[in-house]
């Protein structure tokens, strides 16, 4: 009789000590009552191809991908998906019994499954997005908004040319706005994204002029540490309905512990809980 193999799977970053991803996973896998484990890695850039070519013989059936691997991973990978292409990084790993590495994106399904279950009467069709930053967050957001039917999203960023370059590569639904004019892109929006880390704790604030902020506008911040954050707290007070980050990073998380681990995770009170723990 062959024993069944206990599978592995983990998240790779470097630095990773603060990674939620390990408390969530390990969460869901004591729910469903499953014998497999989750476990934070810290891969530096030189090793990272090494260490996930040996992951499959180690009982690896996958990985998320974390800062700053996300984009080096698709030169890695045998196979990239479709939407990892197009959003130009990757977070999850699927390793086949091969020993081959697809690399897929489940940070767009993430953010509009979140925007839906905390504001579920948005409609991506009513009206412009305003999204701050253009970087690897960002890109998830645009194209997930895009395919979701958003008529026209304003995008500024702190550095131009790297709105630019995100506009080029999404087209003419793509209104790049300097970033001194931000807080003019905000009265009649329908959607309000921050894709920074402004706002983080640890990092500075995001110094935008809020006031254009109109009641019933959407507004969401990936950021969800603080889980309420200048920009949300200025939202709410102005009427706005108001989308924390918490359930983004926990509905990414999702579509890869099915793959994974074979169950369905909920996201939960539960489940929220034990992120923040």
């Amino acid at each position: 009789m062959t024993e069944q193999k206990v599978p592995l799977a983990g998240v790779i970053g470097c630095p990773i000590a603060h990674s939620k991803s390990p408390q969530i996973h390990r969460h869901w896998l004591t729910t469903h009552g499953i014998n497999g484990h989750y476990m934070p890695m810290h891969v530096e850039p030189e090793d990272l191809e090494t260490v996930v070519r040996m992951m499959p013989r180690m009982g690896f059936v996958g990985a998320n991908v974390t800062i700053p691997h996300k984009q080096a991973i698709m030169d890695i990978a045998d196979k990239v998906t479709d939407r990892a292409k197009l959003m130009g990084a990757a977070n999850t790993l699927i390793f086949r019994e091969d020993g081959s590495v697809v690399a897929d994106n489940t940070d767009g399904y993430g953010f509009i499954t979140n925007l839906h279950d905390g504001a579920p009467e948005w409609d991506p069709k009513s009206g412009p997005a305003t999204v701050f930053g253009a970087g690897g967050a960002s890109r998830a957001v645009v194209a997930s908004l895009i395919e979701a039917g958003v008529p026209e999203i304003r995008l500024t960023n702190r550095t131009r040319a790297r709105a630019d370059d995100l506009a080029e590569a999404f087209g003419q639904k793509i209104k790049v706005v300097d970033w001194v004019q931000a807080g003019n892109i905000l009265e009649d929006a329908a959607l309000v994204v921050n894709t920074t880390s402004l706002g983080m704790v640890g990092q500075r604030a995001l110094r935008v002029p809020l006031d254009g902020l109109q009641p019933g506008t959407v507004v969401t911040d990936l950021v969800y540490a603080p889980l309420k954050t200048g920009l949300l707290q200025a939202a709410e007070d102005a009427g706005c309905t108001v989308v924390n980050g918490l359930g983004m990073l926990l509905h990414q998380a999702v579509p890869g512990f099915e793959r994974w681990f074979g169950q369905r995770p909920d996201v939960d009170d539960a489940a929220r809980e034990a992120a923040l723990k």
